[in-house]
């Protein structure tokens, strides 16, 4: 499918005003998206786990207007937010092509986090998406026969336009996005599910995610991305990450958790490594990231577990274990843990199914 596919032509007859509200999740990549290029498409594929708990959710109101121009205003939990209208505003720049319609309405956006915003779980990718999808809503609103699947489709493909990583987080449990060889039905355009057998292993996988900065990143994503350009390094990581997809792809089938351990772990140092390496560089880890990282590897040494971390651009940590293990980790990250996070505070989720309509 290509761009063009998305282009909304026909005319129709527009509906005065309503309110749509969608509840959508954030997503942790376990083979890591990391450089860009044109107009938000990755420049190596990546796999995620969708998440369960850590969510956005936002209702979109509108009603028509016969001014030119976008017309919008943001409230994250109820006050205005201003900060967040230039995104918005670009994010409606890059998709009025395909949704010409929201000229047409003056918008208020309401929306709300389950967790810290702008602190490295993924905020835009949830918050990207669910705006996606109420503005969807509205397109098969004016064309009820739309399918789901184009439904799902080009509501991944409209939040890749405001964030990269937000195409992964309409369903789940396993969503890829990217272009690659040995996924049937990748692609650059949107997030597509994971179409190859799962281990139990790997089913109703825990994620706990450590809160040891909840403040502002030190740099945003969209900087970070940026820095690959021109970095010394950015071809052999391009490379690697194609190549760890293709041994996920086995791991996921065999239910091998040390092969599994052992590359998330890996793409997680990567990424921040990138960083390091940059110039601008940045460490974005703090003194607890890596408490936390060597007390699971030495919890990990002496209990056989199967618990392991990945991290995003941040200094949080997602403890990734499987289902079975729950209680016995979420013990260890109760009593050991949980102090290096800010004022104790960890979040207990796991993989889920998607987003879904309020």
């Amino acid at each position: 499918m290509s761009e063009d596919s998305f282009i909304l032509n026909s005319s129709t007859t527009l509906i005065t005003n309503g309110s749509v509200s969608w509840q959508s999740p954030s997503n942790i990549a376990l083979v890591k998206y990391w450089g860009k290029h044109g107009e938000q498409l990755p420049q190596n594929a990546s796999i995620s786990f969708t998440l369960s708990n850590c969510h956005t959710t936002t209702t979109l109101q509108y009603t028509q207007k016969t001014s030119e121009g976008f017309d919008f205003e943001v409230y994250l939990d109820g006050h205005k937010e201003e900060g967040f209208e230039p995104k918005i505003a670009s994010f409606f720049k890059r998709i009025e092509k395909y949704v010409p319609f929201i000229h047409q309405y003056s918008f208020r956006i309401e929306t709300s986090n389950s967790f810290p915003h702008s602190s490295g779980i993924a905020s835009s990718a949830s918050g990207m998406s669910a705006l996606s999808l109420c503005i969807m809503d509205m397109e098969r609103q004016l064309h009820p026969d739309m399918a789901d699947a184009y439904f799902m489709q080009k509501a991944s493909f409209l939040s890749r336009l405001g964030s990269g990583s937000a195409c992964r987080s309409l369903e789940g449990p396993l969503i890829v996005w990217g272009a690659h060889q040995d996924i049937a039905h990748s692609n650059d355009l949107y997030g597509t599910a994971y179409p190859y057998e799962v281990h139990t292993n790997f089913q109703e996988y825990q994620d706990s995610i450590l809160l040891v900065d909840k403040g502002e990143k030190q740099v945003s994503s969209t900087v970070g991305h940026g820095l690959m350009h021109g970095h010394a390094f950015a071809k052999a990581r391009f490379t690697q990450a194609h190549d760890n997809l293709v041994q996920l792809k086995t791991v996921l089938q065999s239910g091998d958790l040390d092969a599994f351990i052992a590359l998330v772990e890996s793409e997680a140092l990567t990424l921040h490594a990138m960083m390091m390496t940059s110039h601008p560089y940045f460490i974005l880890m703090k003194p607890n990231t890596l408490e936390i990282i060597n007390r699971i590897w030495a919890y990990r040494e002496t209990t056989d577990s199967k618990v392991c971390f990945t991290l995003d651009a941040g200094a949080n940590v997602h403890v990734l274990y499987p289902q079975n293990e729950t209680q016995e980790v979420q013990r260890f990250i109760e009593n050991e843990l949980s102090k290096f996070c800010q004022n104790n505070h960890y979040i207990n989720d796991c993989v889920g199914r998607g987003a879904k309509k309020l």
